[in-house]
């Protein structure tokens, strides 16, 4: 009889995300660990304990969940977590904190069924956060023009910076966009335009959006009114906006929840996947 495949939920908030508990459980885990408030100090007992107690093809059935609402603390764990590996004893890990990477690939991959992503001029408004960091990286491996802005000319910068560490040859620009004006003469090139700001703060009113004669796509992953991207509804799914197609963030919520059980099933087939922003884009990607 088969082990049964148990999932360590490591949260950096204090009380582990019941978001991800559920997916995973719905994923078909046979079991969840879910420990919180873990951090790269604490966290080398805890992995030793998942994977030292089960050997060989064995080892396959044990994987670790990294979450948290601060993704920059998650993503310091997860490099933590990798670090106590040593050969072929290691058990198999994914990095989703606040939903950064599949809310990310589901967005670019519902642009990608509307444009050729290789021949598009792509705007990430509020893009220095994790979700728009990630979102960049992945339109910028398809080869297209990415534009990155930012209400602060040094960290749109700073986030092209490290897209451009991660996706060699990848084409980046910088934006520093303030007043409604300055958006209207920075977006004209924009064929699609993936809001990922702070929830609650409109980036680009629909009085701008008319006016931009190249848009393809628009994709808000805002769902707290007011929108991000004006004019977008937030169950708005390959929705009619004059030339251009809109989806808000219900509605690449569907490919987002397939994506996330996706890969928690996919980190029980070996034991040494490492799921970060490629490697759960290529899984929605295979969703389609």
């Amino acid at each position: 009889m088969s082990p049964k495949k148990i999932l360590f939920q490591f949260d950096v908030d204090e009380l582990p995300s019941t978001f991800d508990a559920v997916v995973a459980i719905d994923a078909g885990v046979d079991h969840l660990v879910p420990r919180g408030g873990v951090g790269g100090i604490n966290v080398t007992s805890l992995v030793h304990g998942a994977m030292f107690t089960r050997g060989g093809d064995d080892l396959r059935h044990t994987a670790i969940f990294i979450g948290g609402s601060d993704v920059d603390a998650a993503e310091r764990l997860y490099a933590a977590t990798l670090k106590t590996f040593f050969g072929p004893v290691r058990v198999s890990v994914m990095l989703d904190a606040n939903g950064c990477n599949t809310t990310a690939a589901a967005a670019v991959v519902a642009a990608g069924r509307h444009v050729d992503l290789s021949k598009t001029h792509a705007f990430v408004l509020g893009g220095t956060g994790p979700v728009g960091r990630r979102a960049a990286q992945m339109l910028a491996s398809e080869g297209a023009q990415v534009t990155i802005t930012s209400r602060n000319g040094a960290r749109s910068q700073a986030a092209c910076e490290a897209v451009a560490a991660k996706v060699p040859g990848a084409k980046l620009n910088a934006c520093e966009i303030g007043s409604p004006a300055d958006s209207l003469a920075d977006l004209q090139a924009a064929e699609v335009i993936i809001g990922c700001g702070a929830a609650g703060i409109e980036l680009i009113s629909q009085s701008i959006i008319s006016q931009l004669g190249r848009l393809k796509v628009a994709i808000d992953l805002n769902a707290v009114p007011p929108a991000g991207i004006g004019g977008v509804n937030v169950t708005d799914k390959a929705k009619s906006m004059g030339a251009a197609v809109a989806y808000g963030a219900i509605g690449v919520g569907g490919l987002k929840m397939k994506t996330h059980r996706l890969a928690i099933t996919k980190l029980f087939e070996a034991n040494d996947l490492t799921l970060d922003a490629a490697e759960i884009y290529a899984i929605a990607k295979s969703i389609g």
